[in-house]
């Protein structure tokens, strides 16, 4: 194989094999290693941990075709720190040469012949949908924040990705909070998916400004994200996610409106105090004097209320995880947010008040 390609180009695709190919399995040394392959006018860039693969293609002058795999990290860390020239890279056997401008450097490799097999989706079979980019990066970091990290319940790692009345939402809760996003509308399939969270995290990291849209392609046991020159694909949890609409409360005792930057100023406030508790925090609307106020009480350091002025119809008092709060009030996009309270024992529902493709609920602790 002998090829040219630009530094900056290459240098950003080895970065994002590099995220892939960090853990090496026992036994399995070549996963740390990144698959360097032709085709056309493309370098195809592969790496995977068996779990998830990731492909990219890079424009390339191709002298000669072939295939080598070397290690990632240690050529991800060289062409970083090659100048802003073409890079030529040419693989004899299990060794590759890397030259630009003055710069050499000879890399020992292993031959491509006992790299994995990349996980297959049938496209024709499998649900296919796009999302711009926004709205997948918004939609997604909405929800993720509420996944577990629980590995002994699988299905709570995940995002649930599912159909009800034509459209797409997903989803995440571990145990103490939930998420529910709309995401598509009009998708006439049915999906019912658990992706690793793990795998968004990737997909996000590897998005850029120049990416329009993410194509999603999804079949019974795998997920394929395809943005620009990158596909990412990934299994999915085999496990069963909780009906997590069943969840969500109907109705609430009271609702307040909230400015979300006050709020989140209150809470963070309040959590100084509570580290001692655990970080829980009460949140409190008194609708005889109009004002919403989160509290926290710590024997040693002291205590601290905050209050802000709202309409509020009924008074109701609740107990919440600082960190909880916090995490939601972060993710939200509008300026305002609706906060229901159903009494001390039911969970709160957190709503935005321009777009209602978004709730977020969080149980209560015990006070």
């Amino acid at each position: 194989m002998e090829v040219e390609v630009q530094q900056s180009r290459l240098a950003k695709a080895l970065s994002n094999m590099s995220k892939i190919a960090a853990s090496t399995r026992a036994g399995l040394p070549i996963l740390s290693n990144v698959l360097l392959r032709t085709s056309d006018n493309n370098l195809i860039l592969t790496a995977t941990n068996l779990e998830i693969a990731i492909v990219e293609y890079v424009n390339a002058k191709i002298i000669k075709a072939g295939t080598i795999t070397v290690p990632a990290k240690l050529l991800a860390d060289f062409v970083s720190n090659l100048p802003k020239e073409d890079v030529k890279l040419k693989a004899v056997g299990d060794k590759m040469t890397v030259k630009c401008g003055a710069y050499k450097s000879m890399i020992n490799g292993i031959l491509a012949d006992d790299y994995p097999e990349l996980p297959l989706i049938e496209e024709d079979k499998a649900v296919t949908f796009k999302v711009d980019i926004e709205t997948f990066k918004e939609a997604v970091s909405q929800v993720i924040v509420a996944a577990s990290n629980d590995t002994t319940r699988p299905a709570l790692t995940g995002v649930y990705f599912n159909t009800f009345e034509n459209t797409l939402y997903i989803a995440a809760t571990d145990g103490y909070r939930l998420a529910d996003r709309k995401f598509v509308e009009n998708v006439q399939s049915e999906v019912k998916a658990i992706v690793p969270s793990s795998t968004l995290r990737d997909v996000m990291g590897f998005l850029t400004d120049s990416m329009d849209e993410v194509e999603i392609l999804i079949s019974d046991s795998q997920i394929r994200f395809r943005m620009g020159e990158i596909e990412v694909t990934s299994k999915l949890i085999d496990a069963s996610f909780p009906d997590y609409r069943k969840l969500i409360p109907a109705t609430a005792t009271s609702e307040v409106v909230l400015d979300k930057t006050e709020l989140a100023r209150m809470t963070r406030m309040a959590a100084l105090f509570a580290k001692q508790s655990g970080g829980s925090v009460v949140c409190e609307a008194n609708a005889d004097e109009g004002k919403f106020s989160v509290m926290a009480v710590a024997s040693e350091l002291g205590e601290n209320v905050s209050s802000i002025e709202t309409k509020i119809d009924a008074s109701d008092k609740v107990t919440l995880n600082s960190r909880y709060l916090l995490d939601v009030i972060n993710v939200l996009q509008d300026t305002e947010m609706k906060f229901s309270f159903s009494g001390k024992l039911a969970p709160v529902v957190i709503r935005q008040i321009k777009n209602d493709n978004y709730t977020h609920i969080v149980m209560p602790l015990k006070s």
